[in-house]
């Protein structure tokens, strides 16, 4: 209750003005015992039940979900985690200390949800059953003194008292109030809908915790990249990462394939846009309970199968390579993902031969490429390659040899676009230089002593990168979302307010009506109303015509001084 209304029920409102809200009312208590341990988890309780404390847990709860937005998360992204961490050594123990690397899935985010959770309960449980018990209450009687409410007009009028009171009913009513007369006034009532939006967008902030809940234990989320004319099966050994709900098994993937068939972009080639994306699209075949389909992927229009979706998320070059030992046998060929680094598709990678080559002597060994790609080539300087456009120009591959072992069957994990050189060698030349080139399509590099070549085909296919997901809480916290902005307009913009029709027989024995109205909050809505309203009743409660005093004679005019009279 708001001071003014308090200041109100004790100048006399009663009943009349209280109950406008289910908000629950805090004593003030000067003195009194102290409080034991029952008393102090009361106070707690209280404490977090309040409105207060929970727009405070929700204010913290998106303060928390910052660092998750900013800071790259394991469930999301362990390279760049990695990376992240590379580039910042000294932060990297303090932020895995406080856990920003796994935010949503944080101790203490984790408290701030589940206390978020308790408080909206133990807050609106209460307000509910006090609002379904005033929407089964009358509104209550009518004040002593209307006068001192804020919204206040009288007059009077010929019509029996009873009939005053009749005609208020019928207009308020046709106004879509709840009215019944008591006494000797019409007591109304309107604006339920307020604390029924209150309720409602309360109730809705409660589900959509439920559905984002659901949908950290029951999810699935994984990665694919796919080349040109390579595909993907749904199963758990076919994903380059995967991150699923602790409540998820593997036994409910959807059962699906589909295969890139081909990947389209498009870039801006004039003005000051020039590079920017235009176009993204993966032209897709998948297959499901046997039926082939085909379907096309864009940027926020996934592919969606049952229960999963097949989101386009990231897409860049493959160049075609065959690498050759010294007898010109091929030990390796195929299309070689490179790592986007810039706008342009400036790209990183490595081209690894794990088996099948020998060397001179016979001997096994395995044979690593660092692979640095453009697509648009600048010239032919000496400086740092760069791209200057997206798009397949006039691409040129950087490549830099090493041959011995690539650490693959230590056990330890490797990133794919990176080359482990801790028993590796790099190449050199009769010189004694190490061994660099820069290939265009269909150049061919000569690896030393007759150790072999490789070769940068006529052919660089593209690859797009996909994440296929289960989110059994989207369409929940959907409903959750909307039904809490529809709550929330109707809290806004409607207003709970009370309307009383006093009308008794004065001593003159003509009738004497008031009306007055009562708001949850002061607006000049309330006044504009209960205008329109006073203006519908008086059409059948007119003002009676008051008695107009008749002038008194004016005065005879003085006779002129005798002095005058005689002129």
């Amino acid at each position: 209750m708001s001071k003014t209304e308090t200041t109100e029920q004790q100048d006399g409102l009663g009943s009349a003005g209280a109950q406008l809200s289910t908000a629950p009312q805090e004593d003030a208590v000067i003195g009194g015992p102290t409080l034991g341990g029952i008393g102090w988890i009361r106070w707690f309780w209280r404490q977090l039940t309040s409105m207060r404390v929970a727009l405070i847990l929700l204010f913290l709860l998106s303060l928390g979900a910052v660092p998750g937005s900013l800071i790259p998360q394991n469930s999301a992204d362990e390279l760049k985690v990695q990376a992240f961490k590379e580039a910042h050594k000294t932060l990297t123990p303090l932020y895995e200390k406080i856990q920003f690397f796994d935010v949503y899935s944080s101790v203490w985010f984790s408290a701030i949800y589940i206390l978020l959770f308790v408080s909206l309960i133990g807050c609106i449980v209460p307000r509910s059953w006090q609002f379904v018990g005033q929407l089964r209450s009358r509104p209550p009687g009518a004040p002593r003194r209307l006068d001192r409410l804020p919204a206040y007009t009288t007059w009077r009028t010929e019509a029996e008292p009873e009939q005053v009171r009749e005609a208020a009913l019928t207009v308020l009513k046709g106004r879509r109030f709840r009215a019944h007369v008591a006494g000797n006034a019409v007591a109304a009532e309107k604006g339920f809908l307020r604390e029924a939006g209150n309720l409602a967008f309360h109730v809705a902030l409660i589900v959509m915790l439920v559905a984002f809940a659901w949908g950290q234990l029951f999810k699935s989320e994984g990665g694919k990249l796919i080349v040109e004319g390579d595909g993907f099966s749904n199963t758990l050994t076919q994903y380059d990462d995967f991150k699923s709900g602790s409540q998820f098994g593997t036994d409910e993937l959807e059962p699906f394939s589909f295969k890139l068939d081909s990947f389209t972009g498009t870039y801006e080639t004039n003005g000051p846009q020039r590079g920017t994306p235009r176009t993204f699209e993966a032209a897709v075949s998948y297959s499901q309970g046997g039926a082939d389909k085909k379907a096309v992927i864009r940027v926020n229009e996934p592919l969606i199968v049952g229960d999963s979706k097949v989101y386009l998320i990231a897409h860049g070059y493959a160049p075609v390579v065959t690498v050759k030992d010294p007898r010109g046998k091929t030990v390796f060929h195929g299309a070689v993902p490179l790592l986007p680094i810039d706008n342009n598709i400036t790209s990183t990678g490595a081209v690894k031969v794990m088996d099948g080559y020998r060397n001179k002597k016979g001997e096994k060994e395995q044979l690593g490429f660092q692979a640095f790609f453009v697509p648009t080539f600048a010239g032919a300087g000496k400086g740092t390659m760069f791209s200057q456009f997206p798009a397949l120009v006039s691409p040129v591959m950087a490549l830099t040899g090493f041959h011995g072992d690539l650490r693959v069957n230590s056990g330890l994990p490797q990133n794919v676009y990176q080359l482990d050189k801790s028993k590796m060698k790099q190449f050199t030349d009769e010189s004694g230089n190490k061994l660099a080139q820069r290939l265009a399509p269909g150049q061919t590099m000569d690896l030393p002593d007759g150790a072999g070549s490789i070769t940068f085909e006529k052919d660089v296919k593209e690859w797009a990168s996909f994440q296929i997901s289960q989110q059994p809480g989207n369409g929940l916290a959907l409903t959750g979302a909307i039904a809490a902005i529809a709550g929330l307009t109707g809290s806004l913009f409607i207003q709970r307010r009370r309307v009383w029709v006093r009308a008794v027989r004065g001593e003159d024995g003509v009738t004497v009506v008031e009306m007055a109205g009562l708001g949850r909050s002061e607006s000049a809505k309330l006044p504009e109303e209960l205008g329109d309203l006073a203006v519908a009743l008086t059409v059948q409660a007119p003002p009676a015509a008051e008695a107009v005093p008749e002038p008194a004679e004016e005065p005879a005019e003085d006779p002129a001084p005798s002095g005058e009279a005689d002129k």
